[in-house]
């Protein structure tokens, strides 16, 4: 039963313009019928079939607001089936100088999901808990300086239990870990919304904007160590 259940799940991403449409979710953010199609350059009508499927196998879940309808990845555990397999995607060779430049925006600072990846992701986790506010003790937990430095930064930490507040996650560019969990999350949004960091031009690629060297600092991140590519 397991094998049929891998196959299935497989079969679903085997179709290029659906794999397509689960890379774009991956930003986190909930995208329109007709947004995805026009990022898997297919018909709206084709690509509302796709959703169908995704949503049937438990990869996608449609959410209303109003007289609209959105697309999002269904929950964490999707994103990070959908990463690992990104990772061996994106282990092909570089060709091109399109693909260098790429390559080189999304390994500075990306999306994870919903928490920031790539050097950036791994040098917040470091700098954390060298500042002392995550333990690395038995398994990742958020200390109680930890839980007052994000609180005075304005982030909004989750109350629920569904998800952990930290995890490590692997950093396919850096092939280190980074974290994920509610409480980077919680971070991302924040830094979203303060102008700390903003979405680049290509998808799921971040730029770090000068607001956030005192928060990042903070954080015990030194961005002035970190070079980040020409946008």
């Amino acid at each position: 039963m397991e094998t049929i259940a891998l196959a299935e799940v497989a079969a679903v991403l085997a179709d290029p313009s659906r794999a397509t449409m689960c890379l774009a979710l991956l930003d986190g953010r909930a995208w329109t019928v007709g947004e995805l199609a026009a990022a898997a350059r297919i018909a709206v009508s084709t690509a509302s079939e796709h959703v169908t499927r995704l949503e049937e196998t438990g990869f996608v879940a449609r959410v209303k607001q109003g007289r609209h309808a959105y697309v999002r990845i269904a929950d964490p555990r999707v994103a990070e089936l959908i990463e690992h397999l990104a990772q061996h995607a994106d282990r092909r060779p570089i060709t091109g100088l399109r693909s260098s430049v790429r390559v080189r925006k999304l390994g500075f600072a990306r999306t994870c999901y919903d928490h920031l990846a790539g050097k950036l992701g791994v040098a917040l986790r470091n700098g954390m808990i060298a500042r002392g506010l995550v333990d690395t003790g038995s398994g990742l937990t958020l200390t109680a300086h930890g839980h007052d430095v994000l609180a005075e930064l304005g982030v909004d930490l989750p109350s629920g239990r569904r998800r952990p507040l930290l995890r490590d996650c692997l950093d396919w560019t850096e092939r280190r870990e980074h974290l994920g969990g509610g409480a980077p999350a919680a971070l991302l949004e924040r830094a979203l919304a303060a102008g700390w960091v903003e979405r680049g031009h290509q998808a799921r690629a971040m730029r770090v904007l000068p607001a956030a060297a005192e928060p990042f600092a903070t954080l015990g991140v030194d961005l002035d160590t970190l070079e980040e590519p020409v946008f």
